[in-house]
Protein backbone atom coordinates (compact mmCIF):
# COMPACT_ATOMS: atom_id res chain seq x y z
CA UNK A 1 0.00 0.00 0.00
CA UNK A 2 1.25 3.35 -1.05
CA UNK A 3 1.20 6.20 1.10
CA UNK A 4 -1.03 9.40 0.50
CA UNK A 5 1.92 11.00 -0.60
CA UNK A 6 3.54 8.76 -2.64
CA UNK A 7 0.82 8.09 -4.11
CA UNK A 8 0.75 11.59 -5.45
CA UNK A 9 3.54 11.65 -6.92
CA UNK A 10 3.29 8.15 -8.67
CA UNK A 11 0.02 9.33 -10.22
CA UNK A 12 1.69 12.63 -10.90
CA UNK A 13 3.79 10.26 -13.73
CA UNK A 14 7.37 11.71 -12.74
CA UNK A 15 8.62 10.01 -16.44
CA UNK A 16 5.95 11.58 -18.31
CA UNK A 17 8.36 14.81 -17.01
CA UNK A 18 11.30 14.11 -19.94
CA UNK A 19 8.82 15.83 -22.28
CA UNK A 20 9.23 19.15 -20.51
CA UNK A 21 13.18 18.92 -21.46
CA UNK A 22 12.49 20.89 -24.56
CA UNK A 23 12.07 24.24 -22.33
CA UNK A 24 15.70 24.05 -22.49
CA UNK A 25 15.77 24.22 -26.09
CA UNK A 26 16.21 27.95 -25.99
CA UNK A 27 18.93 28.56 -23.96
CA UNK A 28 21.06 26.05 -25.94
CA UNK A 29 20.56 27.77 -29.07
CA UNK A 30 20.38 31.17 -27.87
CA UNK A 31 23.77 30.32 -27.18
CA UNK A 32 22.89 31.39 -23.16
CA UNK A 33 23.66 27.89 -21.20
CA UNK A 34 26.73 29.17 -19.89
CA UNK A 35 24.94 31.96 -17.75
CA UNK A 36 24.49 30.54 -14.33
CA UNK A 37 21.38 33.16 -13.80
CA UNK A 38 19.76 32.05 -16.96
CA UNK A 39 19.63 28.12 -16.64
CA UNK A 40 18.94 28.65 -12.96
CA UNK A 41 15.67 30.24 -13.90
CA UNK A 42 15.21 27.71 -17.04
CA UNK A 43 15.51 25.32 -14.63
CA UNK A 44 12.81 26.68 -12.27
CA UNK A 45 10.34 26.60 -15.80
CA UNK A 46 11.17 23.11 -16.30
CA UNK A 47 10.12 22.07 -12.89
CA UNK A 48 7.18 24.33 -12.57
CA UNK A 49 5.76 22.83 -15.96
CA UNK A 50 6.65 19.53 -14.68
CA UNK A 51 4.38 20.13 -11.68
CA UNK A 52 1.57 21.64 -13.98
CA UNK A 53 1.69 18.71 -16.21
CA UNK A 54 1.38 16.07 -13.33
CA UNK A 55 -1.22 17.84 -12.03
CA UNK A 56 -3.18 17.44 -15.31
CA UNK A 57 -2.35 13.85 -15.40
CA UNK A 58 -4.50 13.54 -11.95
CA UNK A 59 -7.14 15.26 -13.38
CA UNK A 60 -7.51 13.02 -16.14
CA UNK A 61 -7.01 10.08 -13.99
CA UNK A 62 -10.02 11.40 -12.25
CA UNK A 63 -12.24 12.00 -15.66
CA UNK A 64 -11.34 8.30 -16.43
CA UNK A 65 -11.31 6.73 -13.16
CA UNK A 66 -14.35 4.27 -14.11
CA UNK A 67 -13.38 3.36 -16.94
CA UNK A 68 -9.62 3.33 -15.90
CA UNK A 69 -11.12 0.45 -13.17
CA UNK A 70 -11.80 -1.68 -15.66
CA UNK A 71 -8.59 -1.86 -17.64
CA UNK A 72 -5.96 -4.39 -16.97
CA UNK A 73 -3.39 -1.92 -16.58
CA UNK A 74 -4.50 1.10 -15.19
CA UNK A 75 -6.85 -0.26 -12.88
CA UNK A 76 -3.04 -0.73 -10.77
CA UNK A 77 -3.06 2.96 -10.61
CA UNK A 78 -3.66 4.50 -7.25
CA UNK A 79 -7.06 6.16 -7.70
CA UNK A 80 -8.42 3.38 -9.78
CA UNK A 81 -6.88 1.21 -7.11
CA UNK A 82 -7.77 3.14 -3.93
CA UNK A 83 -4.70 3.79 -3.02
CA UNK A 84 -5.36 7.18 -3.19
CA UNK A 85 -8.58 9.08 -1.96
CA UNK A 86 -10.58 10.94 -5.40
CA UNK A 87 -11.24 13.74 -2.77
CA UNK A 88 -7.44 14.41 -1.67
CA UNK A 89 -6.36 14.10 -5.39
CA UNK A 90 -8.63 16.64 -6.75
CA UNK A 91 -7.46 19.14 -3.94
CA UNK A 92 -3.50 18.20 -4.43
CA UNK A 93 -3.39 18.47 -8.06
CA UNK A 94 -5.64 22.12 -7.90
CA UNK A 95 -3.23 23.49 -5.20
CA UNK A 96 -0.31 21.99 -7.22
CA UNK A 97 -1.73 23.85 -10.17
CA UNK A 98 -2.25 27.06 -8.52
CA UNK A 99 1.35 27.27 -6.42
CA UNK A 100 2.98 26.34 -10.07
CA UNK A 101 1.11 29.17 -11.63
CA UNK A 102 1.30 31.57 -9.50
CA UNK A 103 4.68 31.22 -9.09
CA UNK A 104 5.20 31.34 -12.93
CA UNK A 105 3.60 34.64 -13.35
CA UNK A 106 5.82 36.07 -10.35
CA UNK A 107 9.31 35.07 -11.92
CA UNK A 108 8.10 36.93 -15.32
CA UNK A 109 4.24 37.54 -16.66
CA UNK A 110 4.94 36.71 -19.95
CA UNK A 111 6.08 33.34 -18.91
CA UNK A 112 3.32 33.44 -16.71
CA UNK A 113 0.78 33.84 -19.34
CA UNK A 114 2.54 30.86 -21.41
CA UNK A 115 2.28 28.60 -18.51
CA UNK A 116 -1.18 28.88 -18.15
CA UNK A 117 -2.17 29.22 -21.86
CA UNK A 118 -0.28 25.32 -21.64
CA UNK A 119 -2.13 24.55 -18.85
CA UNK A 120 -5.58 25.60 -20.20
CA UNK A 121 -4.93 23.75 -23.28
CA UNK A 122 -4.36 20.78 -21.13
CA UNK A 123 -7.12 21.03 -19.45
CA UNK A 124 -9.16 21.03 -22.94
CA UNK A 125 -7.26 18.22 -24.41
CA UNK A 126 -8.24 16.04 -21.24
CA UNK A 127 -11.56 16.67 -21.26
CA UNK A 128 -12.38 17.17 -24.69
CA UNK A 129 -9.99 17.22 -27.38
CA UNK A 130 -8.56 14.26 -27.26
CA UNK A 131 -11.58 12.59 -28.35
CA UNK A 132 -11.77 14.84 -31.88
CA UNK A 133 -9.49 13.02 -34.55
CA UNK A 134 -6.62 14.71 -35.68
CA UNK A 135 -6.77 17.42 -33.15
CA UNK A 136 -5.39 15.45 -30.68
CA UNK A 137 -2.57 14.96 -31.75
CA UNK A 138 -2.18 18.70 -33.10
CA UNK A 139 -2.96 19.86 -29.22
CA UNK A 140 0.15 17.30 -28.53
CA UNK A 141 2.01 19.03 -30.72
CA UNK A 142 0.74 22.73 -29.64
CA UNK A 143 1.62 21.53 -25.74
CA UNK A 144 5.26 21.07 -26.91
CA UNK A 145 5.41 24.38 -28.91
CA UNK A 146 4.08 26.00 -25.44
CA UNK A 147 6.90 24.49 -23.91
CA UNK A 148 9.68 25.75 -26.17
CA UNK A 149 7.89 29.27 -25.95
CA UNK A 150 8.12 29.09 -22.49
CA UNK A 151 11.76 28.16 -22.26
CA UNK A 152 12.80 31.45 -24.62
CA UNK A 153 10.31 34.11 -22.68
CA UNK A 154 11.51 33.13 -19.09
CA UNK A 155 15.21 34.31 -20.13
CA UNK A 156 13.64 36.87 -22.60
CA UNK A 157 15.23 35.70 -25.54
CA UNK A 158 13.80 35.21 -29.37
CA UNK A 159 13.65 31.38 -30.28
CA UNK A 160 13.39 30.51 -33.82
CA UNK A 161 10.42 29.80 -35.62
CA UNK A 162 12.14 27.44 -37.29
CA UNK A 163 12.74 25.54 -34.15
CA UNK A 164 9.36 26.27 -33.05
CA UNK A 165 8.21 24.00 -36.05
CA UNK A 166 10.53 21.17 -35.27
CA UNK A 167 8.97 20.92 -31.75
CA UNK A 168 6.05 20.96 -33.38
CA UNK A 169 6.74 18.09 -36.14
CA UNK A 170 8.49 16.08 -33.76
CA UNK A 171 5.73 15.79 -31.86
CA UNK A 172 3.12 15.38 -34.06
CA UNK A 173 5.65 12.15 -35.05
CA UNK A 174 5.57 11.03 -31.66
CA UNK A 175 2.02 11.72 -31.18
CA UNK A 176 1.27 9.42 -34.75
CA UNK A 177 3.61 6.63 -33.43
CA UNK A 178 1.86 6.14 -30.25
CA UNK A 179 -1.67 6.19 -31.76
CA UNK A 180 -0.63 3.60 -33.95
CA UNK A 181 1.26 1.51 -31.61
CA UNK A 182 -2.24 1.36 -29.69
CA UNK A 183 -3.92 0.36 -32.52
CA UNK A 184 -1.44 -2.82 -33.35
CA UNK A 185 -1.63 -3.63 -29.57
CA UNK A 186 -5.02 -3.69 -29.09
CA UNK A 187 -6.85 -4.24 -32.05
CA UNK A 188 -10.62 -5.02 -31.85
CA UNK A 189 -10.13 -3.67 -28.12
CA UNK A 190 -8.98 -0.07 -29.13
CA UNK A 191 -11.66 1.99 -29.21
CA UNK A 192 -12.33 0.70 -25.77
CA UNK A 193 -9.48 1.51 -24.51
CA UNK A 194 -9.29 4.96 -26.39
CA UNK A 195 -12.56 6.09 -28.85
CA UNK A 196 -10.85 8.33 -31.12
CA UNK A 197 -8.62 5.06 -32.05
CA UNK A 198 -11.75 4.12 -33.66
CA UNK A 199 -11.39 6.64 -36.01
CA UNK A 200 -7.78 6.22 -36.80
CA UNK A 201 -6.81 3.14 -39.01
CA UNK A 202 -2.73 1.86 -39.43
CA UNK A 203 -2.83 2.81 -43.13
CA UNK A 204 -3.77 6.49 -41.96
CA UNK A 205 -1.50 6.78 -39.38
CA UNK A 206 1.90 5.23 -41.69
CA UNK A 207 0.59 8.07 -44.29
CA UNK A 208 0.87 10.50 -41.61
CA UNK A 209 4.17 9.78 -39.66
CA UNK A 210 5.93 9.23 -43.20
CA UNK A 211 4.70 13.13 -44.09
CA UNK A 212 5.49 13.95 -40.56
CA UNK A 213 8.80 12.31 -40.75
CA UNK A 214 10.37 13.95 -44.26
CA UNK A 215 8.76 17.36 -42.37
CA UNK A 216 10.93 17.59 -39.52
CA UNK A 217 13.96 16.33 -41.55
CA UNK A 218 13.95 19.04 -43.98
CA UNK A 219 12.67 21.51 -41.42
CA UNK A 220 15.74 20.88 -39.36
CA UNK A 221 17.91 21.49 -42.14
CA UNK A 222 16.80 24.21 -43.28
CA UNK A 223 16.96 25.21 -39.36
CA UNK A 224 20.90 24.10 -39.35
CA UNK A 225 21.30 26.45 -42.71
CA UNK A 226 18.95 29.22 -42.58
CA UNK A 227 18.58 30.55 -39.13
CA UNK A 228 19.76 33.17 -36.88
CA UNK A 229 21.83 30.40 -34.74
CA UNK A 230 22.87 29.05 -37.95
CA UNK A 231 24.39 32.24 -39.18
CA UNK A 232 26.63 32.51 -36.40
CA UNK A 233 27.29 28.82 -36.26
CA UNK A 234 28.10 28.08 -39.59
CA UNK A 235 29.26 24.34 -38.76
CA UNK A 236 25.23 23.29 -36.35
CA UNK A 237 24.61 21.38 -40.45
CA UNK A 238 26.78 18.96 -38.89
CA UNK A 239 24.09 17.65 -36.13
CA UNK A 240 21.54 16.64 -39.22
CA UNK A 241 22.69 12.86 -39.16
CA UNK A 242 21.63 12.40 -35.47
CA UNK A 243 18.23 13.86 -36.23
CA UNK A 244 17.73 11.55 -39.27
CA UNK A 245 19.04 8.72 -37.32
CA UNK A 246 17.03 9.52 -34.08
CA UNK A 247 14.07 9.06 -36.27
CA UNK A 248 14.84 6.07 -38.62
CA UNK A 249 16.08 4.65 -35.42
CA UNK A 250 12.11 5.58 -33.91
CA UNK A 251 10.80 3.85 -36.95
CA UNK A 252 12.89 0.95 -36.56
CA UNK A 253 11.16 0.28 -33.31
CA UNK A 254 8.02 1.33 -33.71
CA UNK A 255 7.60 -1.48 -37.09
CA UNK A 256 10.39 -4.41 -36.41
CA UNK A 257 9.43 -3.99 -32.31
CA UNK A 258 6.03 -2.80 -31.79
CA UNK A 259 6.94 -0.02 -29.68
CA UNK A 260 5.88 3.21 -29.21
CA UNK A 261 3.68 3.06 -27.01
CA UNK A 262 5.40 5.22 -24.58
CA UNK A 263 8.01 8.01 -26.34
CA UNK A 264 9.21 8.83 -22.34
CA UNK A 265 10.64 5.13 -21.74
CA UNK A 266 11.87 4.38 -25.19
CA UNK A 267 13.59 7.91 -24.86
CA UNK A 268 15.62 6.47 -21.70
CA UNK A 269 15.78 3.02 -22.31
CA UNK A 270 16.54 2.28 -25.88
CA UNK A 271 20.78 2.44 -26.15
CA UNK A 272 21.45 3.49 -29.43
CA UNK A 273 18.83 6.09 -29.25
CA UNK A 274 20.04 7.48 -26.21
CA UNK A 275 23.96 7.44 -27.37
CA UNK A 276 22.52 9.35 -30.63
CA UNK A 277 20.33 12.02 -28.56
CA UNK A 278 23.76 12.29 -26.12
CA UNK A 279 26.02 12.46 -29.60
CA UNK A 280 23.28 15.21 -30.77
CA UNK A 281 23.55 17.21 -27.86
CA UNK A 282 27.06 17.46 -27.15
CA UNK A 283 27.72 18.23 -30.73
CA UNK A 284 25.58 21.37 -30.69
CA UNK A 285 27.28 22.55 -27.40
CA UNK A 286 30.56 21.86 -29.82
CA UNK A 287 29.11 23.77 -32.69
CA UNK A 288 27.73 26.36 -30.64
CA UNK A 289 30.44 27.15 -27.59
CA UNK A 290 33.45 26.14 -29.03
CA UNK A 291 33.25 26.41 -32.41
Amino acid sequence: MLSTTKAILVSMRPKQWTKNLIIFAAIIFSQNLNRPVFLAKVILAFILFSFLSGAVYIFNDLKDLEKDKMHQKKRKRPLPSGQLNSQVALITSSLVALFSLGISLFIEPLFGLVALSYFLLQICYTFYLKEQVIFDVMTIAAGFVLRAIAGAVVISVRISPWLLLCAALLALFLGLAKRRHELVLLENNASNHRPILEEYSITLLDEMISMVTSATIVTYALYTFFSETAAKSHYLMATIPFVIYGLFRYLYLMHQKNLGGSPEEILLTDGPLVVDIILWLITVCIVLYLG
